[in-house]
């Protein structure tokens, strides 16, 4: 059976290349004798590994040697955690932007551990904008001001950087890689693996160095990130394999031009999908058209009760993973790197096919 395409949130679709040299590499790598995955995350093969995989990342985000970039366990939800439990110290308190379901998780999770103050929200408008900086009321001695640059289940995005005067933090879960960004305009970045670095049970963090060696005395080891980057991110057993496939794809991306190659491949992937829903009267996207996201199409159709029919079809014409989250329904593409225009052009057929059949 041939591949299908998979439009999931996540995890999400591999590229081929990496799937192929990860398939001729799984018994055996590179005349050892056995699997990358069977050797100790101490041997020169790992480290190895590791190193060339940072400093690869290091090339296509243009991260400063002031940063330190961590490969961590416990995915982005763990770092909703740890993000207060270093950063916090004497402030008590943050600003939080709310855009999203993972805007929400992070407050709800940042408030376990000091005052949390949520500058703006969009939730009025059900998620489908984001408030304008101009309309934030930021807090007068905040630790940090944490954002959400892409939203997964709602697909807003800014494509715009807040302007603060305190460390910038940022789940880039699922946008990083997507695009450039200017990493020196954050305090720290973090995101869960599974949409374009690699697979689920890698966790990326970049941290600027002055930030590090501040977290609480109740931070436990494991989420202290002075402590992964005093140890290389081998304060234990790191998933070694995952960091080689996120090697591979960073190998990838660097082999196809870098993240202005993969920008444009992004962009125009996107901008069929919503030229698409939105020359339709039977598809509808919500979301503001200067914040509609590069990643995560969401859209509904006309007529709800024909959704169950529409997965059913979509599925066996091999486009797999369409169905939108529990808590917003309808439909939702995602277009994540590894998602070819192959893949996006099929899907827009299918859908064409599907109107004019059902309409």
């Amino acid at each position: 059976m041939s591949r299908c395409y998979n439009f999931c949130a996540g995890p999400a679709s591999l590229p081929e290349p990496v799937l192929e040299t990860a398939r001729d590499d799984m018994l055996e790598w590179h005349g050892k004798g056995l699997s990358l995955m069977e050797m100790s995350h101490r041997s020169p093969e790992v480290v190895g590994v590791t190193e060339h995989a940072e400093q690869t990342l290091r090339e296509l985000l243009g991260i400063p040697a002031d940063y330190a970039v961590l490969f961590l366990q416990g995915g982005a939800s763990t770092q909703f955690a740890a993000v207060p439990l270093n950063l916090l110290g004497d402030k008590g308190g943050a600003d939080y932007v709310n855009t999203g379901q993972w805007s929400k998780k992070a407050i709800a999770e940042g408030k376990r551990y000091g005052k949390v103050n949520v500058v703006a929200s969009s939730e009025d408008t059900n998620f489908a904008t984001i408030p304008p900086q101009e309309s934030w009321q930021l807090g007068k001695d905040a630790a940090y001001l944490h954002y959400t640059p892409n939203e997964t289940i709602g697909g807003v995005e800014y494509f715009w950087t807040p302007e603060v005067d305190v460390p910038l933090v940022a789940d880039m879960s699922s946008t990083i890689l997507s695009r450039p960004i200017n990493v020196a305009d954050f305090g720290v970045i973090y995101a869960g693996a599974q949409k374009n670095i690699g697979p689920a049970g890698l966790t990326l963090a970049i941290v600027r160095r002055d930030l590090l060696g501040r977290a609480s005395a109740h931070c436990p080891t494991m989420l202290d990130w002075n402590v992964a980057a005093e140890n290389e991110s081998m304060y234990n057993t790191p998933p070694t394999f995952a960091i080689y496939l996120a090697d591979l794809v960073f190998s990838w991306l660097k082999q196809l031009g870098g993240l202005p190659a993969m920008e444009a491949i992004n962009r125009r992937k996107a901008q069929k999908l919503y030229a698409a829903i939105d020359g339709s009267s039977f598809y509808a996207n919500p979301v503001e058209l200067a914040s509609r996201s590069l990643m995560n199409v969401p859209f509904t159709l006309a007529d709800e009760s024909l959704d169950k029919l529409f997965l059913q079809e979509s599925e066996a014409a091999g486009l797999l993973n369409l169905k939108g989250h529990r808590s917003v329904g309808g439909m939702r593409a995602s277009l994540y790197n590894a998602v070819s225009e192959e893949a996006v052009d099929a899907l827009i057929a299918f859908m064409q096919d599907f109107e004019q059949r059902k309409a």
